[in-house]
């Protein structure tokens, strides 16, 4: 590849102006957009939709979180000042970003249940084979402690992988709480 076909690749992939996310699926909580090389451009506009949440991530750490409204990502408020600052990196900027859409509506409908009966002694009737099952509804309230504590870097988190940490933690303590 010629140094100016890197150019032009580069160029391109430098003009990426609107920022947002648009859930088709219906289940998923976090998704990180995608930004080549994670640099995103001066002036770029972030869109972020009623029921979702923006988290800026600068160097691995979260810089901010935006609610719904239309902003503009510029000088003092994004790392990415300009390409043509990273000649001396050869277009490598060792400056990155990322941008992770935290959907906040309530999702509902989520089952769980015990996988295998549970066995309990019971003064009257002997050893009972006791089952459990329901339905949750989740709701993230904290994008930045939700990111930070649940999906770290996962840039594609849905509603049936938070399922099996929820269910993890539920099902163990049944027996013990449903003895009492």
């Amino acid at each position: 590849m010629s140094i100016w076909d890197r150019v032009k690749n580069e160029a391109l992939n430098q003009f990426i102006e609107v920022i947002e996310w648009l859930d088709e699926s219906g289940n998923t909580i976090v998704y990180r957009f995608p930004v080549h090389n994670q640099e995103i451009k001066n002036g770029a506009q972030l869109i972020v939709r009623e029921s979702q949440a923006a988290v800026f991530v600068f160097e691995g750490q979260v810089a901010d979180v935006f609610s719904p409204g239309r902003y503009t990502i510029e000088g003092g408020n994004t790392p990415i000042l300009s390409k043509l600052g990273a000649w001396k990196y050869g277009f490598n900027s060792p400056i990155k970003s990322e941008v992770y859409f935290v959907n906040t509506k309530q999702f509902t409908d989520a089952k769980w249940g015990t996988a295998n009966p549970v066995m309990l002694r019971d003064a009257d009737f002997g050893i009972v084979r006791l089952r459990a099952f329901g339905a949750y509804s989740l709701r993230v309230a904290d994008p930045q402690t939700f990111i930070k504590e649940i999906t770290g870097t996962n840039g594609h988190f849905q509603v049936e992988d938070i399922d099996g940490q929820l269910k993890g933690q539920s099902s163990p303590n049944f027996p013990t709480r449903s003895a009492k």
